[in-house]
């Protein structure tokens, strides 16, 4: 049976999977041809990340295919329940790549409290010319121990980044309309751990009380913040976004980072992906990577391992 890893796959999935009886191909597909090359080659197997786009088109015209995969947590790329309506696996790896994303947050918190994404941006324009000046522009920065950060969604990813922020001291509070407790267990190096009851809150309190904001939350119609929401909040709230593009409104968060009511935003994920606004792109207080929370070699080493595992089982067991 053979494997279309459309966005890619980690060589140890590809091992484990060729060890399993499939043959795996990697060769990129532009989406349009995705459901000729399919059939052409009697693909049992589409494995994709965020990039590739499985709706009705391909699940109705691709009889040969037996299980939809997506490396990665959301599947809001993928047509599901139509998918299992018709009788087709729909996979994911929930549980792999949620280190990965929490790190990433804390990269943009530490670049955002210490204006990292701006000094990199001028220091190789006038850190020969205006040393002293950009010394005075960026010695104003913040420590994340002893704030409060509030994660708004409490699954996986949040529960790792609520993790980190108690390992650096913060305070954390969190809001899930899912979770109503939970027990974050935080390991140190050498064996040792604590944990630490945290009860979630409605998410207005979030807004009110965080000096941090982290969002981990699914797609969805309509914002999470808005106008509403920043009038809620902190004057100089900072706030990261690795979950999902169309969560915040982009241009009242623009509003807010040019009133101050916003210190600096992280964002990896945007509403117009994969053309962010330029006004976004461009803007000093906002630090930006492109859709790679879950882009570490470890994550897909393990995103990779655990889909051939779940196909080896759907399939061939």
């Amino acid at each position: 049976m053979k494997v279309l890893a459309n966005d890619g796959i980690s060589k140890s999935g590809i091992k484990a999977l060729e060890k399993g009886g499939f043959e795996v191909i990697t060769t990129k597909v532009a989406q349009e041809q995705v459901a000729n090359y399919i059939n052409a080659n009697a693909v049992s197997v589409l494995l994709v990340r965020s990039a590739t786009k499985v709706r009705q088109d391909i699940i109705d015209n691709c009889p040969t295919l037996k299980v939809i995969g997506r490396g990665g947590v959301g599947m809001d790329n993928i047509d599901v329940d139509y998918a299992r309506e018709k009788g087709i696996h729909v996979i994911n790896t929930p549980a792999s790549s949620s280190e990965s994303v929490a790190e990433l947050v804390f990269a943009h918190l530490f670049t955002g409290v210490r204006f990292l994404h701006d000094a990199n941006r001028n220091m190789p324009l006038e850190g020969d010319s205006n040393f002293e000046g950009l010394k005075k522009a960026y010695a104003n920065g913040l420590e994340l121990r002893g704030k409060t950060l509030g994660i708004i969604g409490f699954g996986r990813i949040g529960k790792a980044v609520a993790k980190i922020g108690l390992g650096l001291g913060m305070r954390v509070i969190a809001s899930d309309k899912f979770v109503g407790n939970a027990e974050i267990k935080v390991d140190f190096y050498n064996g040792q751990f604590i944990n630490v009851d945290i009860v979630t809150e409605p998410m207005e309190d979030i807004f009110r009380h965080s000096d941090f904001i982290s969002l981990h939350v699914p797609a969805q119609d309509g914002y999470v913040i808005g106008k509403p929401e920043f009038e809620l909040m902190k004057d100089g709230v900072g706030i990261v976004n690795a979950s999902r593009g169309g969560v915040i409104n982009e241009v009242e968060l623009i509003e807010a980072l040019e009133t101050g009511k916003v210190l600096f935003a992280g964002l990896d994920v945007f509403e117009e992906e994969p053309t962010p606004a330029v006004q976004i792109l461009m803007h000093p207080k906002i630090s930006l990577t492109p859709h790679i929370g879950a882009a570490t070699l470890e994550a897909q080493d393990r995103i990779g391992t655990e889909l051939a595992e779940q196909i080896i089982s759907l399939l061939k067991n």
